[in-house]
C-alpha cells in the first residue's frame, strides 16, 4: 500500500477573460482546507480582460492576480500560471475555469490520487453522456474525440476536453505547451508518451453561464483540436508515420513493376507497357525518399526529446532558485 503524501502548497490557477460576473461564485466554491494539503493558494491569470476581472478576483478572495495588458490566448495564460506556481514552490497545480463551469468543491477529489501517490495528472471526468448542457451532437463528438486521442496517447481518458485538472510539479516540468488555443488534448498525448500516470475521476459541473470563447462553432473546435492532436502525436511517431507511407508507396511501385514483367514475359508485349516501368521507378524512389524523410524526422524528434529534457532540468533549477528568492521577498508561504 502506498504511503499518503502531504502537499504543503497547492496552487489553484484560473485563466480568465472578462469573468467579473462569474468569478465570485467560482472562488467561493474553492475549499481552503483540504485533508493532506498544507495551504491552498488561488492564482487568477487575467488574460487582457476589458472588464473588472482583476479587481473582482482580489475582492472575492484570490490571493494573487497576474494581468496581461492584452489578450494572449489560453495557452500563454496557462503557461504564465504554471511558471508562477513553480516559482512559488507549488507541489500541485489545479486548473479550473473562471466561468464556474466546474464545481470547485470537487478539488479534493482531484487531489486524492496524487496524495495517494497514484497519479502525476488527474483529469476531471464530467460524464459527458449525462451533461444536460451538451447537445446530442456535442456528446457524440466529445466521446469519439476522447476515444481517438486516448488511442493516440496510449492511455484511457474518458473526458479529454475537460480543463478541470491537477498537475504535480514533476508533470508540469515534463510537459510543454505549443499552442495558444487549447492544452487539453496536447497534454494528454504528451503525458501518455512521457509515461506519466494519468487518472480520471468523476466530477460535478455547474449550469452553463455562457458560450465558449475558445471557438465559434463545434466544427472549428474539432478541426483545431484534431490538428493539434496530430501534430503532437507525430512528434513521437514520426518514423512510424513516414515508414507506413513509404511502404504503401513502394508497394505500388513493386506492383507496377510486376505488371510490366507480366506483359514482358507472359504476354510478350513489354514494349507497349514501358510506362509501367517509369511509374514503378517513380513510386519506388518516392517510397525510399519517404522512408529517409522519416529517418530524418525521427532524428529531429530524438534531438527534441533531448532538448526537452535539458529544458526540464533548466526549468527545475530556475524554479528552485526563484522559489528561494520568492520566499525571501515574502511571497507565497
Amino acid at each position: 500500500m502506498r504511503k499518503r503524501r502531504t502537499l504543503p502548497l497547492v496552487v489553484v490557477q484560473i485563466p480568465c477573460l472578462n469573468e467579473e460576473a462569474t468569478l465570485p461564485e467560482t472562488l467561493a466554491d474553492i475549499p481552503r482546507q483540504i485533508d493532506g494539503v498544507g495551504r491552498v493558494h488561488i492564482l487568477v491569470i487575467d488574460d487582457g480582460s476589458t472588464d473588472r476581472t482583476a479587481d473582482v478576483a482580489l475582492a472575492s478572495g484570490a490571493d494573487e492576480v497576474i494581468s496581461f495588458a492584452a489578450n494572449r490566448g489560453l495557452g500563454r495564460a496557462l503557461q504564465a500560471g504554471f511558471n508562477a506556481a513553480l516559482r512559488a514552490g507549488a507541489d500541485v497545480v489545479v486548473n479550473t475555469d473562471g466561468d464556474n463551469q466546474y464545481y470547485g468543491g470537487d478539488i479534493p477529489a482531484l487531489l486524492e490520487p496524487i496524495i495517494e501517490g497514484r497519479a502525476d495528472i488527474v483529469i476531471g471526468d464530467r460524464g459527458t453522456d449525462s451533461v444536460a448542457d451538451f447537445s446530442p451532437t456535442k456528446r457524440r463528438l466529445q466521446k469519439r474525440g476522447s476515444q481517438i486521442i486516448s488511442r493516440l496517447a496510449g492511455i484511457d481518458v474518458p473526458d479529454v476536453a475537460s480543463g478541470f485538472r491537477a498537475y504535480t510539479r514533476e508533470a508540469i516540468l515534463s510537459l510543454s505547451l505549443q499552442t495558444e488555443f487549447d492544452h487539453t488534448a496536447e497534454h494528454v498525448i504528451q503525458a501518455g508518451h512521457n509515461k506519466l500516470a494519468v487518472v480520471p475521476v468523476p466530477i460535478r459541473t455547474n449550469p452553463k453561464t455562457r458560450e465558449s470563447r475558445l471557438f465559434g462553432s463545434a466544427d472549428e473546435f474539432v478541426a483545431r483540436s484534431a490538428f493539434i492532436s496530430l501534430r503532437t502525436w507525430s512528434r513521437y511517431r514520426a518514423l512510424a508515420i513516414f515508414s507506413s507511407a513509404a511502404a504503401a508507396v513502394f508497394a505500388v511501385g513493386v506492383l507496377l513493376g510486376l505488371r510490366f514483367l507480366y506483359y514482358l514475359l507472359i504476354v510478350g508485349e513489354g514494349d507497349l507497357h514501358i510506362q509501367s516501368v517509369v511509374l514503378s521507378a517513380v513510386f519506388m524512389l518516392a517510397g525510399v525518399q519517404l522512408f529517409l524523410t522519416g529517418v530524418v524526422a525521427d532524428l529531429i524528434a530524438t534531438n527534441r526529446q533531448l532538448l526537452e529534457e535539458s529544458m526540464r532540468r533548466i526549468k527545475e533549477n530556475q524554479a528552485e532558485s526563484d522559489s528561494g528568492a520568492h520566499d525571501e521577498r515574502g511571497g507565497i508561504r
